[in-house]
């Protein structure tokens, strides 16, 4: 989405109330802060707030042409919530995001991988993305959706077993068949279609490796045509979830019709808070847009992870997407369009250690932060980037990111901003 998208027609309608805003010239003081109002805002920061709020619909994807069906969501629904789509029977794609849990994990890390556990990242909103994972190593929510099924420190199934355990299963299968249709020909013949087999790239003997080699070329790729509507399914489900209106929305809503007060939800403190958001800290620099988050990927410096050992992030991201049969470009993806991301990627060495940009919309409620979980409260977070401690970017530092020396009050007004970004669920599917 363009910044003129965004923010220019709906800007169009406040021409009468930018033409009154006024700056004060004099410094941030303490005895300015409860005097701090709207009026009070630069044109340029006005224009900057008025580009975060509302949130707009989701981009579309169409690489998913099942992305806005309800059936499909429906289905993925069920998918979601169902734990014998896991190896042990014990695990749903709900257990690491729960709803309860902001669609989130309770626990600071998952350990997902055997050196570089993340903190699992909320599902809402996350039909914004157009890079999924901290790392971006899958370009749709649809390919996102297939990891964690198959990954064998998560739910550890086979897209054989998980194509049997749908076609077993009457209510399961009928409402794959009510959005797909019919099942591959001959999936109920085991020399065809083993029990359980995925690829297993790196272990030629791995057990699931050698049943997925014994089948056939067209086998294989009807039965990734099965795995990949899963995802799809998973995805359409997930793109309902969203955060709904929040404080800062309504005082936006209200800033628009030129009432520029302050409420109980919306305080004096935030708005201060917002002004240094949109002003000196210069927070939009990577949290933009309507779902406030960029959307790519930045070094702040958190790469070190235990012993010194350093997370390659989107480095490796960009070589794992790049090995997917399950990109918006590849033969799986519904429809391709000239905009696929993914065809211009290329492995950096200026990638190493970058993560993406959250949304910051629900932040509230998502603690622990950052991509290992290493901070538990908004305070460590704006503390964080107010003095950079600890901060230890790798080989291509970033030059957004200084010293901001907020002061004690400063910080708290940017967490009461950040708290005002928070609201309950919108609707799922």
């Amino acid at each position: 989405m363009s910044r003129q998208g965004q923010g220019g027609a709906n800007f169009a309608t406040c021409a009468a109330l930018s033409l009154v805003v006024l700056f004060a010239a004099a410094p941030y003081t303490s005895a300015q802060n409860e005097a701090t109002s709207a009026n009070e805002l630069r044109e340029r920061e006005l224009r900057s707030i008025l580009r975060l709020s509302p949130l707009l619909p989701p981009p579309p994807d169409p690489s998913n042409a099942y992305a806005d069906n309800a059936d499909a969501a429906s289905f993925g629904k069920r998918l979601f919530f169902d734990k014998r789509l896991s190896a042990s029977g014990e695990m749903s794609c709900a257990t690491c995001h729960a709803p309860a849990l902001a669609w989130r994990s309770g626990d600071r890390v998952v350990d997902v991988e055997s050196l570089f556990p993340k903190n699992a990242p909320s599902l809402r909103n996350s039909a914004y993305n157009r890079w999924f994972y901290w790392d971006g190593r899958a370009d749709s929510a649809w390919s996102q959706a297939l990891g964690p099924l198959e990954n064998e420190r998560e739910m550890a199934s086979s897209r054989l077993a998980l194509l049997h355990r749908i076609r077993l299963d009457p209510t399961l299968r009928g409402a794959y068949s009510k959005v797909f249709g019919a099942f591959p020909p001959a999936v109920d013949d085991p020399k065809r279609f083993p029990p359980a087999a995925r690829p297993v790239d790196d272990e030629p003997e791995h057990p699931l490796q050698r049943a997925w080699a014994s089948m056939t070329d067209d086998d294989r790729h009807a039965a990734n045509v099965v795995f990949s509507n899963i995802g799809k399914a998973i995805a359409a489900f997930e793109r309902g979830i969203v955060v709904g209106e929040t404080a800062f929305d309504q005082f936006v809503a209200r800033l628009r019709q030129g009432d520029d007060t302050p409420s109980k939800a919306f305080s004096a403190s935030a708005l201060r808070g917002l002004k240094l958001f949109v002003g000196r800290g210069d927070c939009t620099l990577c949290h933009s847009g309507s779902n406030i988050s960029d959307g790519e990927f930045h070094d702040v410096g958190i790469a070190l992870g235990a012993h010194y050992r350093v997370d390659p992030g989107r480095h490796r991201g960009v070589l794992t997407l790049l090995q997917s049969p399950f990109t918006r470009t590849g033969e799986y993806a519904d429809a391709v369009t000239d905009s696929a991301p993914v065809q211009f990627l290329d492995a950096q060495t200026h990638q190493l250690g970058q993560f993406k940009t959250p949304t910051l919309r629900g932040v509230a409620d998502t603690a622990p932060y950052m991509h290992d979980g290493r901070f538990d409260t908004l305070e460590q977070v704006v503390r964080f980037y107010s003095t950079r401690d600890g901060a230890s970017p790798l080989g291509h530092p970033s030059t957004l990111l200084q010293p901001l020396n907020l002061s004690e009050t400063e910080i708290g007004d940017l967490v009461a901003f950040l708290r005002a970004l928070g609201a309950r669920d919108g609707n799922a599917r």
